[in-house]
């Protein structure tokens, strides 16, 4: 079997009883491992104390994922969340450096859902808590009392931005995406280029402009069942592909 691009996950740090542990959701390990092409690694959420630099020199790429957790407002300057939000210090001290010098040190990077997110407050951009509540946006949320395969079927159309690399990879300007997210974009990082909108205007790819390797994010979750989107298939190689021109 040929070498293949070693994957770094940041992990989420989540009480499971009474003891902290660092989990990775199995759609998005399985997402590298066969949509990608690569060897998924766990990066727990230990912050600087990881040792960001060392890390970064043996992967080949970083997948950010989605989660129940929020970014924690204060890293963009928000109002503070409503009460029992669910937050992960520990991830976004975690992810927020990381982000940063990945892109500099020129690792592939993709952003899912959180991680698109997580992203755009990298690079100095504002969220959206709650889209729902925005006027003019549209109710981004899924139906939790639903079924898996509904919550993550397709919700709505994105218009790919003509001349973008997601509108390359797909060869339409529209495609069907699934919705599982209260956040959104409300002002755009510095750097970052829009990729998609949602009919609402709503921001739900972009690239990181000046990158010189595959640094792209987007709102939606192609992880699920990846390898029966065809959208969602060119996605993960494209990022395969510019890992595997790392590790080469």
């Amino acid at each position: 079997m040929a070498a293949r691009p070693l994957i770094g996950i940041p992990a989420d740090r989540r009480m499971l009883g009474p003891h902290p542990f660092h989990v990775v959701g199995d759609k998005y390990a399985r997402a590298v491992l066969d949509a990608a092409g690569g060897l998924p690694l766990l990066i727990p959420a230990l912050a600087e104390e990881l040792g960001t630099d060392e890390l970064l020199e043996r992967l080949d790429g970083v997948m950010l994922t989605g989660s129940h957790s929020n970014v924690e407002p204060h890293h963009y300057s928000g109002l503070p969340s409503d009460p029992g939000t669910l937050h992960d210090p520990a991830r976004d001290a975690t992810t927020l450096p990381l982000i940063r010098k990945a892109i500099a040190a020129g690792v592939p990077v993709l952003g899912i859902c959180r991680g698109f997110q997580e992203m755009n407050v990298a690079f100095g951009g504002t969220l959206h808590q709650k889209v729902h509540e925005v006027e003019g946006k549209h109710d981004h949320r899924e139906d939790t009392q639903r079924e898996l395969d509904v919550q993550y079927g397709p919700a709505h159309e994105v218009v790919l931005e003509r001349g973008g690399s997601l509108h390359e990879l797909a060869g339409t300007e529209r495609i069907q995406v699934n919705s599982l997210h209260s956040q959104g974009i409300d002002r755009l990082g510095q750097g970052l280029v829009v990729e998609a909108r949602a009919l609402d205007g709503l921001i739900e790819a972009f690239r990181v402009e000046h990158a010189t390797a595959f640094a792209v994010a987007v709102q939606w979750h192609p992880e699920w069942k990846a390898m029966s989107n065809p959208f969602s298939r060119a996605l993960f190689a494209a990022f395969g592909a510019a890992a595997r021109d790392r590790m080469r």
